[in-house]
Formats: structure tokens, C-alpha cells, sequence
């Protein structure tokens, strides 16, 4: 008997841990495969860097709508906006990889890794792109510049005296000025300001050569005719400025632009992270997330999870040799 009752703790405990590891094993196969296939079964966050009311809050909240439709739940647009989108894109990438927060991820997070920020495109898992805001250049209204090749003339007979405003120091829209002058041989000023419309707000009122923007923060201008717009540096002509050429029609082959899309933590189950890129595909396809870019001047531009990734990585090595070159 006491043989006995010294071997029957040891069984009882390897019962228990035989049982444990069995359930264990359930929770990381079917428990958690079962677990993806009810998925979501709560609400979602997605994560903004933006304060709300602008063009990447816009976006996210409207994708964010047309998202809940598909997967039947809410989707809590979170902003936490600080640190040249840095805060929003490193809360992301700390946070649990459960498929219930996600977040919008803008051209910055190609950026911000050049410029000492731990930020890199491959911290997620990539769910596809949804919006491009394509650089357009202008001029103040009485500008003698006629054509961008004008203005890159210009810049070529004087190095550094052709002022052109931008959003700031690493901004998107002094890389864009940085890739203009490299492809065409010529050396800008730029000039910082916080945000596109307030350089473009320089350029209407004469206190600058030139500006880059988006679409939507040149439109205002362009209408009172304050500021003349030289080009689109896109592939193709903007819907919204259909008379304005691209930089390639006038020999400057320079495309670059605010784009923007979906991402999750790393580690994303495969499951779960399928679920999203469908509904993220889907939502960036609808009539009302479409609609909704065009009407403030964006190109809803879907890329599927494996594009996006890739262009991801490329926007990553290209804008190292362009902030570097601006000394962001």
C-alpha cells in the first residue's frame, strides 16, 4: 500500500501534465483554428496617426465603414496622433497580434525609419493599400512659369534660389520636391511648413517660387486662381485636374505621392489575417469608399496584401537615398 500511495502522486501529475499538454495542443490547433473561424467575434480598433478631420483620418474612417458591412462588426476609429505618425505606428506594432486592432498605415511608414524612428514596413502584416494622393506642383498665379519645365530651367540656372514650399522636413511633399530635382538635374530651396496647405497658402500669396501638394490642398487655390498648377506627378492625369499634365508628358518621369493603406501587428494568424485582406479588397472596391475619395481629390488605389508589401518595401529603399539627399 504504501508503495502505492508514493507512486499515485506521481501518476496524478502526469495525468495532469498529459492532460494539460493536451489542451494546450487544442488551444494552438483546432481550439485555435475554431477560434479564427468565428473571427471577429467583437468589435475592432483601427488605428489612426492623424488627428481627425483630415485627409488619412477621412480615408480610414471611410473605409472603416464600408469594413464593417463585411465582418458584421464595429470598427472604433482610435486617433493617436504625435511624433511624425510615429506614436499611432509603433502602438500598432506593439499591439496583440489578435485581428482586433488595426490600423492605417500612410507613405510615412516607408519614411520615418530614415529618420531615426523605429518604424519599418515589415513590424506588419501588410492587408492592402487604398489610397494614393498624387504630388501636384504650382506656382503663384502671376508666375511667369508657365510649364514645370520652366521652373526646372529655372532652378538649374540658379542651384538653391527656386524656393518651393513644402509640409515640412521629411515630409512626403519635400521628398516629392527632392525626386523632382534629382531626375532633372536641378537644386530647389525648399521651404518647411506645417502641413500642404500652408504651403500652398505661400505660394498663393507670392511668398514662394513654387509648392507640392496633394490634390485636395491645392484645390481651394486653383479655383480663386491664386496658384497655377504645372503638373501631376503621376502616371496618369488626375481626375480632378484633367488639364493639368503629368511630370512624364513634360519629360520629368517622377511619380510620387500620399499613399495609404491597411496594416495589423506582425504575427497575424493566417485566418484571421485572410478575413481582413478580403474585407479590406472589398471595402476599397465599394461605390461608397470610392465615391468618397473622389470627392475630396483622392485616387482610391487598391494593392492586395502581397503588392502592397512589396511596394512597401520598395517606397522603403527609395525614400532612404531621398531623405538622406534632403538632410532629413
Amino acid at each position: 500500500m504504501a508503495a502505492i500511495r508514493r507512486a499515485a502522486p506521481a501518476t496524478v501529475l502526469a495525468c495532469v501534465l498529459v492532460a494539460a499538454s493536451a489542451a494546450c495542443a487544442g488551444d494552438r490547433s483546432s481550439g485555435g483554428s475554431a477560434d479564427a473561424d468565428k473571427y471577429p467575434t467583437k468589435d475592432l480598433h483601427l488605428i489612426v496617426h492623424a488627428a481627425a478631420g483630415g485627409a488619412s483620418d477621412m480615408t480610414a474612417r471611410a473605409l472603416a465603414t464600408e469594413m464593417e458591412k463585411d465582418l458584421g462588426r464595429s470598427i472604433v476609429v482610435e486617433n493617436r496622433p504625435g511624433a511624425s505618425g510615429s506614436t499611432a505606428m509603433k502602438y500598432l506594432a506593439s499591439a496583440k497580434a489578435d485581428g482586433y486592432t488595426i490600423g492605417y498605415l500612410p507613405v510615412e511608414v516607408s519614411m520615418l525609419g530614415h529618420r531615426g524612428y523605429e518604424v519599418k514596413p515589415g513590424s506588419y502584416t501588410l492587408l492592402g493599400q487604398v489610397v494614393n494622393v498624387p504630388a501636384v506642383v504650382v506656382v503663384p498665379g502671376k508666375s511667369e512659369h508657365k510649364t514645370l519645365d520652366d521652373l526646372v530651367k529655372a532652378a538649374k540656372a540658379e542651384p538653391g534660389e527656386v524656393s518651393v514650399a513644402n509640409s515640412g522636413p521629411g515630409s512626403i511633399w519635400e521628398a516629392a520636391t527632392t525626386l523632382l530635382g534629382k531626375q532633372a538635374g536641378a537644386t530647389f530651396k525648399p521651404v518647411p511648413f506645417d502641413g500642404g496647405a500652408p504651403a500652398v497658402a505661400a505660394a498663393g500669396g507670392g511668398k514662394v517660387d513654387a509648392a507640392v501638394a496633394g490634390v485636395s490642398e491645392v484645390a481651394p487655390l486653383l479655383k480663386d486662381g491664386r496658384v497655377r498648377a504645372l503638373a501631376v506627378l503621376d502616371g496618369e492625369r488626375s481626375k480632378q485636374l484633367p488639364d493639368v499634365p503629368t511630370g512624364k508628358e513634360q519629360g520629368h518621369d517622377v511619380t510620387v505621392g500620399g499613399w495609404g493603406g491597411i496594416g495589423a501587428p506582425g504575427g497575424l494568424p493566417a485566418p484571421v489575417a485572410q478575413k481582413l485582406r478580403e474585407a479590406v479588397r472589398k471595402a476599397a472596391q465599394s461605390p461608397g469608399f470610392t465615391r468618397t475619395l473622389t470627392n475630396a481629390g483622392a485616387v482610391p488605389t487598391y494593392r492586395s496584401a502581397e503588392d502592397f508589401a512589396t511596394f512597401a518595401e520598395q517606397e522603403y529603399a527609395r525614400f532612404g537615398g531621398v531623405l538622406k539627399s534632403a538632410g532629413s
